[in-house]
């Protein structure tokens, strides 16, 4: 499949993947910014993607800045969106954390995706699950 990239600034790092067979492309900030304890930013990357229907293309952290407590907040992408790409960062530690321009700061997947048709019903079949939500399983 092939991934159409547009830059939207001249200064742009465009996505790539770092070794043979990755599936996360890195994403690189393209300004400075320092990110407070529980500060949220939103890190531009200056270029936009085109890809088929039946992808989506999904903002995952860098390993590199999430042992350092910063974590990727939302970040799905439609096949039709044409607009500058984006990370959403949250900073989880209690430290300052400083991005300077060109740094890895999130990756992106392109994932197919089951487009649905959205049917109403009154019920829905068993399971063996059922309604069972947060700690049905247990803890072991």
């Amino acid at each position: 499949m092939k991934l159409k990239i547009k830059k939207l600034h001249k200064d742009a790092k465009l996505p790539k993947y770092h070794h043979p067979g990755d599936v996360g492309l890195d994403l690189y900030a393209m300004e400075d910014i320092v990110i407070l304890p529980g500060e949220h930013a939103r890190i531009w990357h200056g270029f936009a993607l085109e890809f088929p229907e039946g992808y989506a293309a999904i903002i995952k952290d860098k390993s590199s800045i999430s042992k350092n407590g910063l974590h990727t907040m939302g970040g799905v992408f439609d096949a039709g969106y044409r607009g500058e790409y984006n990370t959403h960062l949250v900073n989880l530690s209690d430290k300052p954390y400083t991005i300077e321009a060109g740094d890895k700061v999130s990756q992106l997947v392109i994932f197919p995706v089951a487009l649905v048709e959205v049917e109403e019903t009154g019920t829905l079949s068993e399971s063996v699950r059922g309604q069972g939500a947060f700690g049905s399983t247990g803890k072991k």
